[in-house]
C-alpha cells in the first residue's frame, strides 16, 4: 500500500501526546520544546511525539 505523503502529515505532523493522560494536542514543535504548550486535560507540559505505527 503506497504511502501518501499529504496524509502521513495531516495524521503525524505537529501531533504530541502528553505524558501523563495521553491526551493528543496539535501544536507547533517550537512551543512544545520551550515547554508554551500546556495539556488541555491535566494541565501538565510533559509531551512527546505520536508514534507512527
Amino acid at each position: 500500500m503506497a504511502k501518501i505523503k499529504e496524509a502521513q502529515d495531516r495524521i503525524f505532523k505537529n501531533i504530541f501526546v502528553c505524558k501523563k493522560c495521553q491526551t493528543k494536542v496539535r501544536s507547533d514543535p517550537q512551543k512544545i520544546l520551550k515547554g508554551k504548550v500546556k495539556c488541555r486535560k491535566c494541565k501538565k507540559n510533559a509531551f512527546r511525539p505520536l508514534k507512527k505505527k
